[in-house]
Order: structure tokens, then sequence, then C-alpha cells
């Protein structure tokens, strides 16, 4: 019995040193914390510049403060170092709670530097690096933020802020204080932005003092500088166009059709990017995130619209392609759609009309017609094989589903299916009951993103690359999403027939407002019905045969397409063609820029 005891007391001895020597490092920390210190070197973060290479975002210097607890000692001065770092006594004591919170901090070791300040300005590091000798276990650890050189686009670049605790455990290059990419291409490159962190060894005395680098810095690491990016982006476009939305709620989207590059993304109300930067943003963004006018909210991928008469391209691709009608066929328009005790109205208008006039006077009736045969036909077996083939049309232009942009956050939209009608109208239904989405309303939801890249596809003629805003990363190919063509299921034969009826809208029809524009536009007006004032809207390309630019205006209640979306897109096709506005357009667009839509007080 007793040999027993002994025994089990010798073996939890063995384990206990075994457990302390070889499965702890708590000694080793504690030992190599006494002659060590290791401080990480942050690499620069790459920069980012518009397509012409403007310089849109930079690092400049600032500066953190680290804190080794177990040296900060019992005879600290905290009266002076909150008087030294501006900060209040409870504020030091909550970041000193934070600190030691592994809830908070999973990474804690009081052997080790923890971020107790950030983003220190030259002069308050300065008024710091003066009296850091009085306040033992606190270091200097310098650092770069971000700098945003104008003040649009904000919606595109994002910003960088500190690292979240889900941040910490996703990924273990992170390490609290770290700074992380939240919004924008800064979030979406976040791994080519951010480089690789270096370290280096410093020895110390017996009293903590550094004498200088480990073994002449052989064990250093350097940093690696993050990768530069190039954005699609032309900031001229992109400042004319945050100009023209100034009062106004909505998005405007261009794109090469060529290349799939973004050439503008304006979100309406935006925000000054120079404001997310530092210390102040925290308050910013709470700021931002509690206004009703939702100025975080990124519109041109997020907006969820109904696309109004610029998606009766798509109906005309689709009835063309599915022979359910020719150029040539001729529909009835007694002030709208009139059929059975339905009526869908629209403007007056020269009636019966054929494809391409069609097109051009944006004539509802027409492609109500056409949905109602194409539901109907004999050529498919029942209305669920019609409906699905609408719909497989559909998504092969890029509707119903993400296209993948290099955002975060981009939304689906909406294209209706056979099963989505089916248990709407319990399986009795049929093309007069879903009649509305011919004109891109009931159901039908889409982006301006999703809109532009329509334009994009009718501007090439039946294909179109994912959209992108970044154009080249530094050392990198981009990724073959943005490289490789998707073609749609329409004909080329049925996009140039639509071609046709875009340029005669923009010589006389809806669009004649782009008439005198030398680069051949050819447009689409949309007026999106809605619970209050209607929404503006247009989609085009110029010019007609050598395509440079697609784009989509989206103005919420701003009534005609013909009010706001076409001078709006005319000017920014303008402004990229020829690389700046005639008098009479700058005249315009100040006109434009100083128009405000009340929108009231409700929240959006």
């Amino acid at each position: 019995m007793v040999a027993g005891v002994a025994i089990l007391i010798v073996t939890i001895y063995i384990v206990r040193l075994f457990t302390l020597q070889l499965m702890s490092d708590d000694y080793k920390k504690n030992a190599d914390s006494n002659a060590f210190l290791k401080k990480v070197d942050f690499p620069s973060r790459g920069i980012i510049t518009d397509r012409n290479g403007e310089l849109l975002v930079f690092n400049q210097p600032s500066y953190d403060i680290m804190v080794v607890m177990n040296e900060v000692g019992d005879h600290l001065d905290t009266l002076e170092l909150c008087k030294t770092l501006a900060i209040t006594q409870q504020e030091f004591d909550q970041r000193m709670a934070t600190i030691k919170d592994r809830s908070k901090n999973p990474g804690y070791s009081r052997f080790t530097q923890q971020v107790f300040l950030t983003q220190l300005s030259d002069h308050d590091f300065s008024i710091f690096r003066e009296k850091m000798y009085r306040f033992p276990g606190f270091y200097v650890q310098k650092r770069s933020v971000r700098h945003y050189k104008h003040t649009f686009a904000a919606h595109v670049l994002g910003d960088v802020a500190e690292v979240s605790p889900s941040d910490v455990e996703a990924d273990d290059y992170y390490q609290p204080g770290d700074y992380i990419g939240k919004l924008g291409v800064e979030r979406s490159y976040e791994r080519q932005l951010r480089g690789e962190k270096g370290v280096q060894i410093l020895l110390r005395d017996a009293h903590g003092r550094i004498k200088g680098s480990y073994k002449n810095g052989e064990l250093d690491q350097k940093p690696v500088p993050g990768k530069n990016l190039t954005l699609g982006i032309d900031y001229r476009l992109q400042a004319l166009g945050e100009r023209l939305l100034e009062g106004k709620i909505g998005s405007i989207v261009a794109l090469e059709p060529k290349t799939g590059e973004v050439l503008c993304m304006v979100s309406s109300p935006s925000y000054d990017p120079r404001l997310m930067v530092g210390r102040q943003r925290s308050k910013t963004h709470r700021q931002l995130s509690q206004d009703v006018w939702k100025p975080l909210y990124n519109r041109s991928i997020m907006g969820q619209y109904p696309p109004g008469s610029t998606f009766k391209t798509t109906q005309a691709l689709t009835f063309l392609s599915e022979g359910i009608i020719t150029p040539q066929t001729a529909y009835p328009c007694y002030h709208g759609f009139v059929y059975k005790g339905l009526r869908v109205g629209c403007h007056g208008h020269g009636s019966p009309l054929p494809l391409v006039p069609a097109i051009s006077t944006s004539c509802n009736g027409y492609f109500c017609w056409g949905l109602y045969h194409m539901i109907g036909s004999d050529k498919y077996n029942t209305v669920q094989d019609a409906m699905n083939t609408w719909r497989d049309y559909m998504v092969s232009m890029g509707f119903g589903y993400p296209l993948g942009i290099d955002l975060p956050g981009e939304k689906r939209g909406l294209i209706p299916n056979a099963q989505f009608y089916d248990k709407a109208y319990k399986g009795s239904w049929n093309g007069l009951t879903i009649i509305s989405i011919a004109i891109g309303q009931g159901e039908v939801n889409a982006t301006p993103l999703q809109i532009a890249n329509l334009g994009a596809t009718i501007a090439n003629r039946g294909w179109f690359i994912t959209p992108h805003v970044v154009k080249k990363v530094q050392g990198e190919q981009l990724d073959s999403t943005f490289t490789t063509p998707r073609r749609t299921f329409a004909s080329t034969e049925a996009y140039d027939y639509v071609v046709k009826g875009m340029r005669s809208a923009a010589l006389g029809g809806t669009c004649k407002a782009l008439a005198h524009y030398d680069f051949m536009p050819c447009g689409k007006t949309g007026t999106a019905q809605n619970k209050g004032h209607d929404h503006s809207v247009f989609m085009g390309f110029a010019p007609m045969d050598e395509p440079k630019i697609a784009v989509a205006v989206y103005v919420e209640n701003g009534g005609w397409g013909a009010t706001y979306g076409v001078p709006i897109g005319g000017l920014i096709m303008e402004q990229f063609i020829n690389g700046k506005l005639s008098e009479a357009s700058e005249r315009k667009a100040t006109e434009i820029q100083n128009k405000r839509i009340n929108y009231g007080t409700t929240e959006r």
C-alpha cells in the first residue's frame, strides 16, 4: 500500500516536470523575454492607382504604443502616461483590461508586446518619445496609415481598420492590433495589398535595455511590401459621376465592354474616404452606419431595382433567338397592351410597330405581346418549360445571380422561374399572369452593375467578361474569371437588330437627347414604376460599332428615363470618349449637379 502511494507520487512529479519542461513554454517565454525582444516590422501596404496612373491610395507613417505586461511593474506613473498620450485614467484602465481579456485578445501573453494605443501622429509620437524612459514596458512600433488622395470612390476603394477577433481566428497571419481591409478593394485584395511581416530580434541586458541586434541581425526577417494595384477606374470619370448624383439617390456604373473593367462606379449618397482613417475611423463608421440615407450602402452592386424598359432589350434578344418573332413582326399598341380585360399602359406612338421602332419608342405593348406568345407557344410542352427557357436566357445575360465582381457584398437581383410562379399561384398561371416582367417590372430585379453589363454585352454583340474593378496586380496575372469571355444564349443576328433599335432611340426615339453627339451613342431608357415617384433609368454604349464604354444610370424617384438617366449617361460617355466635356456639356453638368430630388425624411 505504502509502495503504491510512493509510486503514484513519483509518477505525478514526473508528469508535472515533463509538462513544465517540455509541454509548457511559459518558462521559455519568460527567459526569452528577459534576453530578447522580437520586434515586428510591418510591410508597407500596396498603393492603389487609377487606370492612368493617378495615385488614389498611399501610405503615411504612424506609430503604435506597445506594452509588455511583464515589464510594467507596480510603480508606473499612470497619471503622467495618460497626460502624455492625451487619454483619461478610465481609458487607460479599459485598454489594459482589454489586453488581458483572452476572450477579446486570444493571443495574449504577458511576455510579448501587446497593442496599447494605435496610430499616433508624428506630433504625439515626438512628445511620447521624449518621456518614454519613464514608462518601463512601453515601446513604440512604427506603422503606416492609409491616406486617400481624393474625396471620391469610397465604395470602390474601401478602408482599413483594426482586425476583429474573428479576423484573428480566421487567419493566423493577424495578431490583435493588426490592420485589415474592411470594405472595397482594400478587403477583396487584402492578401495582395498587405505584404508579409518581418521581424527583428533585439538583445537586452539584465535591466531590459536594448543592446542591439541579436547575432548582428542574421536571424532577422525583412518585411515584404504589399503589391500595388492598378484599377480600371478613370478618376476624372468617377469625379464627374459623383458630381452628377449630388442631391440624388442612385448609381452610375460604366464598363469597358471589351475587357469588363469598371471605368466608374458611383453610389449616392457617398462619403469622404479620408474620414475613415486613423483613430477617428470607429466614430466616423458609427455615424455613417446610423445615417438614414445609408451612405455606406453600395447601391451599384447591392441595390436591387426593377430595371424598367432597359430590360426590353433582353426580351427582344430572347424572342428573336427563340423564333417567337422576326424583325418584321409587328404588334399593335392601343396606348398599351390590352387583352382579355388586362391593360398595361403605354405612351402615344405609331401602331402597329415592328421590332426596331418598338425598341426606339420603348413600346410596352410590343414586348408584352412577345412574352405572351412565348409563354403560350406550342414550341414548349408546358408554360413551365417556356418560363424556364426564358429564365435561362436571362441568366446567360448576367441576371439572377451575382456577376462575380471583385468587390464584397454583391447582390444577385431576382429572375423568377416556373417554380417561383407555381408556388405563388398554386400552379395556375399563364403569360397574362406574369406579363409585367416583359417590361422589367413585376418580380424582376437587377443591380445597376447588371444593367451596365447588359449594355456591355449588347455592345459586344453577345458576350461579356465578368466586370472587375482591378485592372492589374503587381507581379500577378488576373484571375481567369476576369479575362474569359462569357457567351449568352442569344444569336449574333438578334444583337444586331437590338443595336439598330438602340441607335434609333438615340437619333429620334426616347434617347433623342443623345442625337447631337458625334460618337454614335446607342441607348435605351427605363422608367421603373415605384411606390413613390418613378425611377429614372438609362442603359447605353458608344460608339455603336467600336464600343469603348457601356453605362447604366439609375436615379431613384427621378421620373422619366429621359429626365436624368439619358443626359447623365450622355455626359459620362462624352467625358470618357473625348477626355473632357464641351462648354455646353459642362453647363449641362452643372445644371444637373445643382438639381436636388426631395426624398422627404423617410428612412431609405
